[in-house]
């Protein structure tokens, strides 16, 4: 009687500890948390890319434990992008993050199935890469620098400081698909000013000497070149050039006065890169691109060097100076 009373007490230890181990998995079954990769298509050096980084660290994101990256940058030869986006592709990334127009035909081009986040675009309507911007339909959604509405203000901007402008250089990239609307806002808004428009393409940096040359020839008084990687990748040899030729001039990026240049007026470059992460946080959980709206500019920052404007004779009339985040003295 013992015996049996130990034997079905032996029997129950056994049937519980069978139950504990089938509960308890095992290191070598365990399936780890799949690692969402991203890949990244740059048409310059990845320093602009950090906003990005930042804003995915706000939202819990640490690059090798809960996100990847696949960095391909184009460096200055905009003629990759297609193979790069090519790649990004074959390795099955889970979203492509790009900048610059001809980075995001190019990923648009390579896939319709893998989300496309494009970042700071210029036209995304005019470009065909969106719908509109409500709803950007397909794979693809992003932030826009509203390009053309920027041009148009960069020329008044320039007439304000400049109040004897009449022979405006305009600098454009063909190749850009954003150019052609921004360059005829750009001509409109001059034209309404009494301002006649140069229009000069650059495609590459090579393209510059000559460009400005043909500024010289036929006596520009201001210059407005508009946003492409083209010019921010040499931004530094935009403003030496300029200098040289002693111009106002006015663009896009805030950078420029900052570097010697006249007016730079644009969008906040941290706020706007930054705002591309939770697009991609809401993608990677499961929201559908091309459902997500395009994201327009919150905040514009207005930069003015006044010492440029001085050694170039000119005075900065104090209503536009009042309108100025920054005042470079």
């Amino acid at each position: 009687m013992v015996r049996t009373r130990a034997t079905n007490v032996g029997r129950a230890w056994v049937a519980i500890l069978l139950v504990l181990l089938a509960l308890t998995p095992f290191s070598s079954t365990a399936q780890p948390k799949r690692v969402p990769k991203i890949g990244v298509l740059w048409p310059n050096p990845p320093a602009t890319f950090d906003f990005i980084r930042q804003g995915l660290t706000e939202l819990g994101y640490v690059e090798g434990r809960n996100i990847a990256f696949e960095y391909r940058w184009a460096q200055d030869k905009l003629g990759q992008l297609p193979d790069l986006a090519a790649e990004l592709v074959q390795l099955k990334v889970d979203l492509i993050i790009t900048l610059a127009p001809q980075a995001t035909i190019a990923a648009k081009n390579a896939t319709q199935t893998i989300p496309i986040v494009f970042v700071a675009m210029g036209d995304p309507v005019a470009s065909g890469v969106i719908a509109t911007l409500a709803r950007p339909g397909g794979n693809v959604t992003g932030t826009t620098r509203m390009i053309s509405e920027m041009s148009g203000k960069h020329v008044e901007f320039l007439k304000q400081a400049v109040p004897g402008l009449s022979r405006l250089a305009i600098l454009w990239n063909p190749l850009n698909s954003s150019h052609v609307p921004a360059l005829e806002t750009a001509t409109a808004v001059a034209h309404s000013l009494a301002i006649r428009v140069q229009a000069l393409e650059v495609r590459e940096a090579a393209d510059l000497d000559g460009v400005f040359a043909a500024m010289a020839r036929e006596r520009a008084d201001g210059v407005l070149f508009i946003a492409d990687p083209v010019f921010f990748i040499h931004l530094r040899r935009m403003a030496e050039l300029i200098a040289a030729a002693r111009l106002p001039a006015v663009c896009n990026f805030t950078e420029f006065p900052k570097m010697g240049g006249l007016i730079g007026y644009a969008p906040s470059l941290p706020d706007e890169f930054r705002r591309v992460a939770t697009h991609i946080d809401k993608i990677l959980k499961g929201a559908k691109p091309g459902e997500l709206p395009v994201q327009q500019p919150g905040d514009f920052e207005l930069v003015i060097n006044l010492k440029t404007a001085k050694a170039l004779g000119l005075a900065i009339p104090p209503s536009v100076l009042l309108r100025a985040n920054q005042v470079i003295e």
